[in-house]
């Protein structure tokens, strides 16, 4: 509970943001629209010892160059 303590004031001037904005980030649900700066993340997930990507919390859709490319022409 101490590290906890710790951690939670540490934290934000690690990432470089205020307490309140922390808080925000922690309290965001997988449902909701708001979403932490991609910078921040990366930051988070070094800070924690995590891989590149680890802390995403939904895979992107999205299209090759390629097939937009194609669709483009079409």
């Amino acid at each position: 509970m101490k590290d906890y303590r710790k951690a939670i004031k540490i934290i934000p001037k690690a990432i470089d943001v205020s307490l309140n904005t922390f808080s925000n980030y922690r309290n965001i649900k997988l449902s909701d629209d708001q979403d932490i700066p991609h910078q921040k993340v990366v930051l988070m997930e070094r800070i924690f010892g995590l891989t590149p990507g680890e802390l995403e919390n939904f895979e992107p859709e999205y299209k090759s160059l390629k097939q937009l490319l194609e669709e483009w022409e079409d």
